[in-house]
């Protein structure tokens, strides 16, 4: 088959950040849950389809983060799965390169949010044979029950890492993440958002690559600061068993709506990986309808809502 086929500088200097920014952010989790992440080098067998290789790092068990999964990968195929093109149908079939970081952080306590980012770049071969490069990726956070300060906090750090590239990439990427992480099945929003953006490339390579890492950079700005204020908030069984029901809306949207599950799955992805973001644990319940008043309750009427919160 024919890849893509970057200068080996770019491609080079894209897949250094990558494992970089894994490597500094598990880090610097590791160091506030005192657990270490288990590191699982894998590449892809001769002879399958998707051909490449990656870094799965897992933290389980802690005592801040129950589950906390940051995986790397850098794969190459024949042809782009139908999740990759629905907005580019003239790459139907093309071959493709896409390397990425992708992170999923499920905490024990009920006021930790579970936060979710991924920073990542795919090259495609144009029917014209030349290479078509684009960059995707965002940050988005879904509280189990509702900090207004935590969701302003994390807003105003994704719009300050992306105020260099235009006044009009907040507002712009924090639209499409409302409107991505939504349940269409429930009618209902994930969280209370944050970022996202994909198929980007109109600032040319060098500006638009600078933006994804200003997004990749921000992430631990963003994020430790909810963490370390919520870790020791005591909760008890109701709290616990709130989450564990929300926590089964993260996995409805993970299976049934995320592109990236999607783009892994069909391409013929390393299911293990991909399937990293799963909770450990999660329940279902019929009818759950929290009472008028309770913080339960508040959570969906005052957080999972399309809002401005800068």
């Amino acid at each position: 088959m024919t890849t893509p086929d970057l200068t080996t500088t770019r491609t080079d200097a894209v897949r250094r950040y990558l494992q970089d920014l894994q490597a500094r952010i598990t880090s610097a989790i590791a160091a506030l849950d005192g657990t270490v992440f288990l590191t699982d080098v894998w590449q892809k067998a001769p002879g399958e389809t998707l051909q490449g290789s990656g870094i799965t790092q897992i933290l389980e068990g802690g005592p801040i983060f129950e589950r906390a999964g940051c995986g790397f990968s850098h794969v190459r195929g024949p042809a782009l799965p139908p999740s990759a093109t629905q907005h580019r149908p003239e790459l139907a079939g093309a071959a493709f390169e896409a390397m990425g970081m992708s992170l999923v952080f499920h905490p024990r306590n009920p006021y930790v949010p579970t936060v979710h980012m991924n920073v990542r770049m795919l090259v495609a071969k144009g029917r014209d044979g030349a290479d078509v490069c684009w960059f995707g990726g965002g940050m988005d956070l879904t509280p189990y029950y509702g900090f207004e300060e935590d969701a302003v906090h994390f807003h105003t750090t994704c719009k300050t890492a992306l105020e260099p590239f235009g006044s009009d990439k907040y507002p712009r990427f924090k639209t499409w993440c409302d409107e991505y992480f939504y349940l269409k099945h429930r009618s209902e929003q994930r969280g209370v958002g944050g970022i996202f953006f994909d198929d980007f490339s109109e600032l040319g390579f060098d500006a638009s690559l600078a933006m994804m890492q200003s997004v990749g950079d921000s992430f631990l700005t963003a994020y430790l600061p909810l963490a370390e204020r919520r870790k020791a908030m005591v909760y008890g069984e109701r709290e616990r068993a709130f989450q564990l029901y929300r926590r089964g809306r993260y996995v409805e949207f993970n299976l049934v709506w995320d592109r990236g599950t999607h783009f892994g799955l069909q391409s013929g992805g390393r299911t293990e990986s991909i399937l990293l973001s799963m909770p450990p644990l999660v329940s279902w319940s019929y009818q759950n309808v929290p009472e008028a008043g309770t913080p339960e309750a508040d959570l969906y009427t005052r957080f999972l809502v399309r809002k401005d919160w800068v």
